[in-house]
């Protein structure tokens, strides 16, 4: 019976340095899955890739080459020396790699526990992988398991109550530093989800002018348009900063959308009032340098863990039910693992007896 396997790292075992060199586009997660499928020694394979991990399930007769297959692979494919991100892989296996998928559909392993996004990004990896023809009959049971165990842990713990998320977060940290937001002017870079959820904050704290920027100006004017805001083409981001208090980006750029340059030319416009820039992207896409510029604040996601501490002590407490959920869980497709080492033997009585009958 082969084995499960899972190679990865997250936002506990890997800064954003180095989360961001192995971050895969979807498009990339398509190449990705096709060259590990190609691999003799993995049978089955999922490639999840998100702000805050990357992570590879796989199923496989041989774990020790398979993982050095994976780690082969990232290596080459992301143009990255194995030392560097060596240190912060984990491996999990057999129930390890079961408990682990199960906690992360949950979000019981995310930077901000209960946050809801992790569970459509999964599903997401998953689909890909479906269409890619890269998940068979184990990693397939194994996933469609994960979902019913993230939707039990949501609906049956609180873990979910008193939303917060990545998004919350960000504007939780522009809120304590302005002290308020009421009024303050906000640039979004990027319409995807990030973005909407953190629209949705600001209006709630009552904020000023909402420009956003987005690379496809129709999805920028949609959700512009969704929340009383101004879209703006790529192009007028140097003009918009110049007025802006607060700039929260979350493309899929791979290289940096402001850099040190271009915030350095607005700054004398802006008499030197300050600016506070939010990063919420992997990559990132705001220049850190910017930070060494007065009066220019640059915060990344992992300047956001501190920001939302205060608001997961309510959540943890509930995530202890979650687990043992999780834990019911793993006994459960434990069983059904095992069990698939009979089938072959049913399956060969079956026929035995069904020439008996015909022979009779």
């Amino acid at each position: 019976m082969p084995d499960i396997v899972n190679v990865g790292l997250n936002h506990k075992t890997a800064p954003v340095e180095i989360r961001e060199c192995l971050a895969f586009s979807d498009p990339e997660v398509d190449v990705a899955l096709e060259r590990l499928q190609k691999c003799p020694v993995i049978d089955e394979v999922l490639l999840v890739s998100t702000c805050n991990r990357v992570e590879v399930l796989l199923t496989t007769e041989s774990a020790a080459a398979a993982i050095e297959a994976v780690k082969d692979f990232l290596s080459e494919y992301k143009q990255v020396a194995p030392e560097k991100f060596n240190a912060s892989l984990y491996i999990h296996s057999g129930d390890e790699a079961v408990r682990h998928i199960f906690r992360v559909a949950s979000s019981l392993d995310s930077m901000v526990v209960g946050e809801p996004q992790i569970l459509g990004q999964v599903k997401t990896s998953y689909q890909i992988a479906t269409q890619k023809h890269t998940t068979s009959t184990v990693l397939n049971r194994l996933l469609h398991k994960a979902f019913s165990v993230a939707k039990r842990v949501r609906t049956e713990t609180g873990i979910g109550d008193r939303a917060v998320s990545i998004s919350y977060a960000a504007i939780e940290l522009g809120r304590k530093i302005f002290d308020t937001l009421e009024g303050k002017r906000s640039l979004l870079i990027g319409a995807g989800e990030m973005a909407e959820l953190a629209v949705e904050h600001l209006l709630r704290n009552r904020a000023g002018e909402i420009y956003v920027a987005n690379r496809t100006f129709e999805r920028g004017v949609a959700l512009a348009k969704r929340f009383g805001g101004k879209a703006i083409s790529f192009e007028e981001i140097d003009g918009c900063l110049q007025k802006v208090d607060v700039v929260i980006s979350s493309t899929g750029a791979p290289d940096f959308v402001i850099t040190h340059h271009q915030v350095r030319q607005i700054m004398p416009s802006r008499r030197n009032r300050p600016i506070f820039f939010i990063d919420i992207a992997v990559p990132r896409d705001i220049d850190p340098k910017i930070n060494q510029i007065p009066n220019v604040y640059v915060y990344d996601i992992d300047d956001l863990k501190g920001a939302i501490e205060e608001n997961l002590k309510d959540r943890k407490k509930e995530a202890h039910k979650g687990e043992r959920i999780v834990e019911e869980a793993v006994v459960s497709f434990r069983q059904w693992y095992e069990s698939l080492d009979i089938v072959p033997t049913l399956v060969a009585l079956r026929q035995k007896l069904e020439a008996i009958v015909t022979a009779e």
